[in-house]
């Protein structure tokens, strides 16, 4: 559960820095990259210690397959909240999708 908590903290770090300016478009670039630097450094010191509680219990793929699905849900929550973009069927699909590779890869075969 440790592992999972500081993921989900780490892709809100990562989603800021990466994609946080973009509600401020007239913020000079090189401001926008030195903030989402300083964003970036939180999010590593959460992802970095994540994975290495994590991996033992989990695989290095199943840590992946874990990351991205809260990446893109974390994704989904910012676009909607913060950038107010509109959720589209076709990002369900998409997401759909994505569990259903989820399930490939946890699956014990």
């Amino acid at each position: 559960m440790r592992t999972v908590i500081l993921l989900i903290f780490s892709n809100i770090f990562m989603t800021f820095a990466w994609y946080g300016h973009l509600k401020y478009k007239s913020t000079p670039i090189w401001k926008a990259i030195a903030v989402s630097w300083f964003i970036a450094l939180a999010e590593y010191c959460l992802q970095v210690p994540a994975n290495r509680y994590g991996h033992g219990q989990f695989t290095a793929a199943q840590l992946k397959t874990i990351q991205e699905v809260i990446t893109f849900v974390v994704f989904c929550l910012f676009s909607v909240f913060y950038l107010k973009e509109e959720f589209k069927w076709n990002y369900a699909v998409g997401f759909l999708l994505i569990i259903a590779a989820v399930f490939f890869i946890f699956k014990k075969w």
